[in-house]
């Protein structure tokens, strides 16, 4: 009998080759773990405590003050240095006082911030202002120095396992050319084989292309053609009746607004910026001049408030666009008169045709905002959230009874309807809401 080769010995060649990338492989998911080094924090002066000292800053002067930045009041950051201990229990116990007595330190503060009068807080005590000189007395944290190829503290990195996967998708990829190859080897040996031992492979018997057997037949073309047109018209139907309607429509907007952060972690009334909505048709884009009742003091975010996608620089940039926008000057607190426009992307555009009026959703049906915006204060970036067509809205009538409780003006229809759709409570579309000229001119 003819020999046809050793195939013991690739065998064992291959399970070699495969079991070495796979040690490989695994290897690649030992890490070290680095134990993180504990930093201390900087000891109470004198017995304060500093952690209460920053409750206490945050509660009373956070509003006003920064440690390291000017605001409606100077920077607190090692305020113990510039003046003693016994002047700064009077000046926060009662500023004005201090002022009239002809204080140097305290008229120059004075006339320095426009003359503005700092809030009297006799219910400090000594100690609760020496735990507040305390926090103020902390050296400020400096960055982390950025090691090479190490990820940012706080922020996700995603090729941490990039490594690791491409080593296994590359042993993957190995493994299936392996099995390639020997079904080949294996292919060409049972070919030899078979011509060893003269035995004749039948040849394939030729059989019709089943596109040629489709064709013929006519009654599968038939269906198949009304199948094919019925489909494409319904298609067609619903890409149609897409035209117009900007659901899921999230613009990138030239200061970015966080709804989340604003609305959610703040709880910030929707109707305090769009104090329109409760009495016009529109609810309008609120004036920058809104967001400065807050933002004047406040020029940059927490370091909680970044997340991996926006970083707490990404934030501060943008309330400094807001800065610019309206020609503010966190160095002097004060207005410079300069001023830019903001130019911003229109979310929701009903057609020309279409009346809405909020103030009679909002004020009179009293219906929540996210009834239509969605749940608004969870969005980074504000999108649209319904899709905004007359069907939408045309169920909305049919499902929405109409808040009577305090509202005369509906008594008499509401008595005499009731009657009529032997009902306790209207639908909006039972008083007329699906009516043509409601909504259309």
């Amino acid at each position: 009998m003819k020999k046809v080769g050793n195939h013991n010995s690739i065998s064992r060649k291959l399970l070699l080759g495969v079991t070495l990338m796979l040690a490989i492989s695994f290897t690649s998911f030992a890490q070290d773990a680095a134990p993180a080094a504990a930093t201390e924090a900087p000891a109470a002066a004198q017995g304060a405590d500093p952690v209460k000292g920053k409750e206490l800053f945050n509660s009373n002067c956070a509003a006003c003050h920064k440690l390291d930045a000017k605001a409606t009041g100077p920077a607190l950051r090692g305020v113990a240095g510039r003046h003693d201990k016994a002047w700064l229990y009077k000046w926060i116990h009662n500023s004005s006082a201090l002022i009239k007595s002809g204080d140097a330190a305290a008229v120059k503060i004075y006339e320095e911030y426009n003359k503005s009068v700092m809030t009297a807080f006799p219910q400090l005590s000594e100690g609760d202002i020496d735990n507040i000189i305390a926090y103020t007395s902390e050296e400020k944290a400096a960055a982390p120095a950025a090691v090479p190829g190490q990820a940012a503290a706080g922020t996700s990195n995603g090729d941490d396992s990039g490594v690791s996967n491409n080593i296994i998708l590359g042993a993957l990829a190995l493994v299936m050319l392996m099995l390639v190859v020997m079904l080949f080897l294996v292919n060409s040996v049972l070919t030899k084989v078979a011509k060893a031992n003269g035995i004749q492979v039948a040849p394939k018997t030729p059989t019709t292309p089943i596109w040629k057997a489709f064709a013929k037949n006519q009654f599968l073309v038939l269906v198949t053609a009304i199948f094919l047109l019925l489909a494409s018209a319904y298609f067609v139907y619903g890409f149609l009746m897409q035209v117009g309607v900007d659901q899921n429509y999230e613009p990138i907007q030239p200061i970015h607004y966080s709804h989340k952060i604003h609305a959610g972690d703040n709880e910030i009334n929707c109707k305090y910026c769009h104090s329109a909505a409760r009495v016009s048709k529109n609810a309008g884009i609120p004036s920058l001049n809104v967001c400065m009742n807050c933002h004047k003091n406040i020029s940059e975010v927490a370091e909680t408030t970044a997340t991996p996608e926006y970083s707490k620089a990404f934030y501060d940039e943008q309330i400094q666009k807001l800065y610019t926008a309206v020609g503010w000057d966190k160095a002097t607190q004060s207005y410079t008169g300069k001023t830019q426009p903001v130019k911003w992307v229109r979310i929701h555009n009903l057609p020309d045709f279409v009346y809405f009026n909020h103030s009679q959703h909002v004020t009179v049906a009293g219906i929540e905002c996210q009834t239509c915006h969605g749940p608004v204060e969870t969005y980074e970036i504000q999108k649209q959230f319904a899709p905004l067509t007359m069907g939408w809205c045309i169920n909305c009538h049919r499902k929405t009874e109409v808040k009577m409780e305090g509202n005369d003006y509906y008594t008499k229809i509401h008595e005499e309807l009731s009657k009529k759709y032997g009902v306790d409570k209207l639908t909006a579309a039972q008083m007329g809401g699906l009516e043509c000229g409601k909504c259309h001119y």
